[in-house]
C-alpha cells in the first residue's frame, strides 16, 4: 500500500503539471504564431505574385555584376560579410538590402538580377516571380555614370522585354491582370543630385534642376504604366549630405546642408507628381516613403535606435572611413549594428531593414498617403 502524498508531493505534482500546461500553452502559442506569420506571407503572395524593383546601388542585388566595364560594383570583400554565407553578392551592403526585406515582408522570395537571367532557356517562366532592374549608379538622366551602368530608361527597356515575354506566356489580359497586383519599386535618384553637385559648370539652378528631373522621371513611370504598373512604391532619397562622403569633405565633419536642400526638394517634386499621375490614371495607386525624414530621424536620436556611429562609415580608411571606398585592404567596424553607414553612401543592412519597415508598415510624414502594406491591400 502506498502511503499518503505529503503536503511537498502535491505542491511538486502540481507545479509539475502547470508547469506541463504552461510549456504547452507556449508551444501552442507558438505554433499559432508562426502558423500566423506563414499565412501572413503566404496571403502576401497570393495578393503580390511579384516585385519589380528599377533603381540604383540601394536596392542592386547584382546587376553591375554582368557589367564588365563597369567599375561601380561590389562582388568583392568586406561586401557581404554579414550575407549568408559571407558572400559578397554585388549588393553594396554588408548584408542584405531593402530589395531583400521588402520582398521578405512580401512573402517572396528577393527578385533576382535581370542580368542574370539573359542566358535562361524559358526566359518567360524565370521573369513570373518578378525581376530586379536595379544597377549601381544608376540614375534618371541617361548622363549620370554613363557607361558604368543601368540607367532608368534602360532599365524600363529591359522590362519592356519581360513584359513581351509575360504577353507570350499569359495572354494580354493575363498578363496585364498579373502585372496589375505585382508590386513596382522605384528607388532612384540619388546619383543625379550627386552628378548635379559634381558638375563644376552648372547651368541651372537647384530648382531648374529639380524641375528638369522630375519630368524626366514622369515620362518615366509613365512607360512603367504603360507596361503594365499600377501599383508603384516610390522611395525618395535620403540626407546624402550627411553621407561619410559629404562629411569628409570638411574638416568640423557637417552635413552638406546645400546638397540635403535638394534632396528635400527632389521628394517634394516627386510627391507632387504622383499625385498628379493618380489623379490623371485612376487605377493607378502609389506609395511614397521619405526616406530623408527616417534618416534624420535616426541622426538627431541615435541613441533611440540604438546608433553609436552615425557620421563615419563602418568599412573604408582615412578621414571618417570614408577617404578610400571599402575595399579588400579597408578596416570594418565590429559591430555593424551600431552604424547607420556602411561605406561612403550606402546604409548598413540593420538600417536598410528598420528603413524598410517602416515603408511597409510606417504613417505619416514618413510614407505618403499611405504605406507598403496598405498599398499591396488594395
Amino acid at each position: 500500500m502506498n502511503p499518503p502524498k505529503t503536503h511537498t508531493q502535491s505542491t511538486t505534482s502540481v507545479t509539475t503539471i502547470m508547469a506541463s500546461c504552461n510549456g504547452l500553452s507556449v508551444f501552442l502559442l507558438t505554433l499559432i504564431t508562426t502558423t500566423s506569420c506563414i499565412l501572413v506571407s503566404s496571403s502576401y503572395a497570393q495578393t503580390v505574385p511579384a516585385l519589380f524593383m528599377f533603381g540604383d546601388s540601394l536596392v542592386d542585388v547584382g546587376n553591375n555584376n554582368y557589367l564588365p566595364l563597369s567599375l561601380l560594383k561590389a562582388n568583392f570583400p568586406h561586401n557581404g560579410v554579414d550575407y549568408p554565407g559571407r558572400k559578397p553578392t554585388g549588393r553594396f551592403s554588408n548584408g542584405r538590402n531593402a530589395a531583400d526585406f521588402i520582398a521578405d515582408k512580401l512573402g517572396i522570395p528577393t527578385s533576382p538580377p535581370y542580368l542574370s537571367l539573359t542566358s535562361a532557356t524559358n526566359k518567360s517562366n524565370a521573369f513570373l516571380g518578378g525581376v530586379s532592374f536595379a544597377s549601381g549608379g544608376g540614375g534618371i538622366l541617361d548622363t549620370t555614370n554613363k557607361g558604368k551602368c543601368l540607367s532608368l530608361n534602360k532599365q524600363i527597356e529591359y522590362h519592356t522585354v519581360v513584359y513581351s515575354n509575360l504577353v507570350q506566356l499569359m495572354g494580354s489580359a493575363g498578363a496585364q491582370q498579373y502585372l496589375s497586383r505585382s508590386l513596382f519599386a522605384v528607388v532612384i535618384g540619388s546619383n543625379d543630385i550627386l552628378g548635379y553637385f559634381g558638375s563644376q559648370n552648372k547651368v541651372t539652378t537647384p530648382q531648374q534642376f529639380v524641375n528638369s528631373l522630375v519630368l524626366t522621371l514622369q515620362d518615366q513611370l509613365k512607360r512603367i504604366y504603360n507596361l503594365g504598373g499600377r501599383k508603384f512604391a516610390f522611395v525618395g532619397v535620403g540626407p546624402i549630405g550627411c553621407s561619410p562622403a559629404k562629411r569628409s569633405e570638411n574638416s568640423a565633419g557637417d552635413c552638406e546642408e546645400d546638397i540635403n536642400s535638394v534632396c528635400t526638394m527632389f521628394n517634394e517634386a516627386v510627391k507632387s507628381l504622383l499625385s498628379s499621375m493618380k489623379t490623371n490614371l485612376p487605377d493607378m495607386s502609389y506609395s511614397f516613403f521619405d526616406t530623408y525624414v527616417a534618416d534624420i530621424e535616426y541622426i538627431q536620436n541615435p541613441s533611440k535606435y540604438g546608433f553609436a556611429e552615425v557620421k563615419a562609415a563602418c568599412c573604408g580608411l582615412g578621414y571618417l572611413n570614408a577617404k578610400i571606398a571599402c575595399t579588400p585592404i579597408s578596416t570594418y567596424c565590429p559591430n555593424r549594428k551600431d552604424h547607420l553607414f556602411w561605406d561612403l553612401y550606402h546604409p548598413t543592412e540593420t538600417v536598410s531593414r528598420m528603413l524598410s519597415n517602416t515603408a511597409f508598415d510606417g504613417s505619416p510624414p514618413s510614407v505618403d498617403p499611405i504605406n507598403i502594406r496598405q498599398l499591396v491591400g488594395l
